[in-house]
C-alpha cells in the first residue's frame, strides 16, 4: 500500500483557505507538568478552536475546496461528534444543508452543537459499520455531498495545519504527541513534522482498549476497530487507507495507555492548566507520563485535540 502525501504547498494552501474561519489557538505550558515529565512541554490547546476541537481545520478545508455546483444539497458525514461539528460549521458557513450520522450513545453536548449549527442529526447502532451503512443511505436519499471524517486529503492537509502553526512559533520543538483514531490528526501531523519541522519525531497515545492503530503498525496491516468501550469516545475507529500508509512510513511510535491513566491525565490538566479537556486529548499526555522514561529532557509539542464535555453528565476523572 502505498502513501498518497499531500505537499508542502498542498498544506499551506490548506491553511490559507481555512484562515478566515478557525482561530490561531494559544500554546500553553505547565511548570508542574513539566515538572513531573522531566521536559519541555507545550500545549496546543486546539479546545479554544472554533467548534472546540481541532476537527474544524480538516472539516472546513474540505468543505470550502468542493466545487460550488456540487454543494447545492449540502454536506453529509458520520461522526461521534468534534467532526459532525465541524461538517455542520462548514454548512452553515457555506450556507448549506448539513445530514450528520452520529451514534446513538453520542456526546450530548456535542448533539446539541450539531444541531444549533443547524444540522440535521440521524442516530445510527454505536459501531462503525452501523455509521457506514446509514451515511451512504443518507447520502443516496439527500445527495448532500459526503465528507469523511479522517480518511480524505482535505481533511488530512486542514489537520496538518495544527502542528504547523505549533512548529512556526517553536521550532526547535523535538518531538509532537497527539492522539490517534483514524488518524487524520496524527497524518498531517506527522507531515506537517516532515515539512516544517527539524527532525521533529512524531508519537501518538492510543487507549489500549481500542489499539487498533497500535496493532496496525504491528501486523503491517490496517486492524480493525476493537470495538471495545473507552473513555476516550473521539478514538473508536480504525486507520483508512490514505492515512494508514503516511502513518506507516512517518510515525515514531503509537504507545498505549490504560483508561485509568487516560483519566489522571485529563483530571491533571483540569486541576494543574485550568483548561476544560475532553477524554481524547488527554490520551498523548497520558502516554507520556506513562513513559517519561523515553522522552525526559525532550522539549515536546502536544496537540490537545478537543474540549467538547457534557458538564451535566458525571466528570470522566471522577472515577480516579
Amino acid at each position: 500500500m502505498s502513501a498518497y502525501y499531500p505537499s508542502r504547498q498542498d498544506i499551506e494552501t490548506a491553511h490559507e483557505r481555512i484562515l478566515p474561519y478557525i482561530h490561531r489557538t494559544p500554546v500553553l505550558t505547565n511548570a508542574y507538568i513539566n515538572q513531573l515529565t522531566g521536559c519541555e512541554v507545550y500545549f496546543k490547546a486546539e479546545n479554544f478552536q472554533k467548534i472546540g476541537a481541532f476537527k474544524a481545520r480538516g472539516g472546513l478545508n474540505a468543505a470550502l475546496s468542493i466545487p460550488k455546483e456540487k454543494l447545492g444539497k449540502g454536506l453529509c458525514t458520520h461522526s461521534s461528534g468534534n467532526h459532525a461539528q465541524a461538517i455542520a460549521y462548514a454548512a452553515k458557513m457555506l450556507q448549506v444543508p448539513a445530514f450528520i450520522v452520529m451514534p446513538s450513545t453520542a456526546n450530548k453536548v456535542k448533539v446539541a452543537a450539531v444541531r444549533a449549527y443547524g444540522a440535521e442529526v440521524i442516530f445510527c447502532e454505536p459501531n462503525q459499520k452501523a455509521r457506514e451503512e446509514m451515511v451512504q443511505r443518507v447520502e443516496k436519499e439527500t445527495g448532500a455531498y459526503f465528507i469523511h471524517p479522517y480518511n480524505d486529503i482535505q481533511v488530512i492537509e486542514g489537520q496538518a495545519t495544527a502542528a504547523k502553526e505549533l512548529l512556526s512559533a517553536y521550532p526547535d520543538l523535538e518531538l509532537l504527541f497527539v492522539p490517534v483514531g483514524g488518524g487524520g490528526l496524527l497524518s498531517g501531523t506527522c507531515l506537517s513534522a516532515k515539512y516544517f519541522g527539524k527532525d521533529v519525531k512524531v508519537y501518538a497515545g492510543e487507549p489500549e482498549a481500542v489499539n487498533d492503530a497500535w496493532q496496525s503498525i504491528q501486523q503491517d496491516t490496517i486492524a480493525p476497530a476493537t470495538g471495545n468501550p473507552t473513555i476516550a469516545d473521539g478514538l473508536t475507529v480504525s486507520l483508512g487507507n490514505l492515512t494508514y500508509p503516511i502513518i506507516k512510513q512517518e510515525v515514531s511510535g503509537i504507545l498505549t495507555v490504560k483508561e485509568d491513566e487516560i483519566r489522571s491525565a485529563m483530571k491533571l490538566v483540569w486541576e494543574r492548566m485550568k483548561i476544560v479537556i475532553e477524554p481524547s486529548s488527554a490520551v498523548p499526555l497520558a502516554a507520556l507520563l506513562a513513559n517519561t522514561d523515553l522522552f525526559r529532557a525532550k522539549k515536546i509539542g502536544i496537540i490537545i485535540s478537543g474540549g467538547n464535555v457534557d458538564l451535566a453528565a458525571p466528570l470522566p476523572f471522577q472515577a480516579v
